[in-house]
């Protein structure tokens, strides 16, 4: 009997005992050292970008250098840090199973194809243009590339935790209603990024839009896409006993880029700009939207 009482109090191996107790976390110890690591760095960079250079306004003075220097100093910890402050779960890991390994791969993939080709439906849908000096790819500032990552890791980390407390709470109703719940959430937690972030960058003055007020309202609906196919896809990552591999990881990131770029390209088609698009900011070619008529800086 003492050992049946034993048995009944013990904790599940795997480092999934805090998991039991808080809703919000990971069962897997590797997924949740990963997603607290990520939230806990988001506010460095944040206070380096929104809290120090935007509201002195440092960017007057930066230059092509300024600016990389600033994107990789904002980004790479995300890649450092892990390497050193080793958390318990991963402690027993090789580097390629632990989930801020995995974390870091997916949005690598997905904001690269964001900045490479989604940066261009900006330009044609929306009426966006960067115009601070920077060295660029594709005609898209470096530095975005690096931002981006960073940005991306903060809201995947907010939606892994929220979805999963959801998913928590809903566990006991009929499967379907489990679902609309899932999709309305993702449907308002992804506006609410993409219109948070279209705000926070208001007094940055070398980010501009034809027309602010309507890029505010429907270009976030627009951004919002990313985040309807990434949110549900990138949490399913290492969320169950089945653990990912680098190779799988990569795969679904593609997987999730190519659903988004087919999304993007419907509204192009069929909807269309949502503001007057000068003849400069036009696609080239009607299926490739990151084509443009003059020529453009690789």
């Amino acid at each position: 009997m003492t050992a049946v009482r034993r048995h009944a109090g013990a904790k599940p191996r795997g480092g999934g005992g805090a998991a039991g107790k808080n809703a919000w976390l990971a069962a897997d110890g590797s997924k949740r050292w990963g997603e607290k690591f990520f939230l806990l760095y988001t506010p460095f960079w944040l206070t380096l970008c929104l809290g120090v250079v935007v509201p002195f306004k440092l960017y007057e003075s930066f230059t092509e250098l300024e600016y990389l220097v600033l994107g990789l100093v904002s980004t790479m910890p995300a890649f450092l840090v892990p390497l050193f402050l080793v958390g318990k779960a991963d402690s027993i890991r090789s580097l390629k199973d632990r989930y801020w390994v995995k974390a870091n791969v997916w949005i690598m993939i997905f904001s690269y194809v964001g900045n490479y080709f989604w940066t261009h439906y900006f330009f044609t849908v929306l009426g966006a243009s960067y115009t601070f000096p920077s060295w660029r790819m594709n005609n898209v500032p470096h530095t975005t590339f690096l931002l981006a990552h960073a940005c991306f890791l903060f809201y995947h980390m907010a939606s892994n935790m929220t979805l999963r407390r959801l998913r928590h709470s809903t566990a006991h109703l009929p499967q379907s209603i489990r679902w609309l719940f899932d999709a309305a959430w993702i449907l308002a937690f992804s506006y609410f990024f993409a219109y948070l972030e279209t705000l926070a960058i208001a007094n940055f003055p070398y980010y501009e839009f034809v027309d602010r007020d309507v890029m505010y309202k429907v270009g976030s609906m627009f951004y919002a896409i990313y985040f309807v196919v990434s949110f549900p896809m990138f949490a399913r990552i290492d969320e169950k006993a089945e653990k990912w591999d680098l190779g799988r990881v990569a795969v679904d990131a593609l997987g999730a880029a190519m659903l988004v770029t087919i999304i993007l390209d419907l509204w192009r088609i069929f909807l269309g700009p949502i503001v007057p698009i000068p003849v400069s900011g036009r696609c080239g070619q009607p299926g490739l939207a990151w084509f443009q008529e003059q020529n453009q800086s690789v």
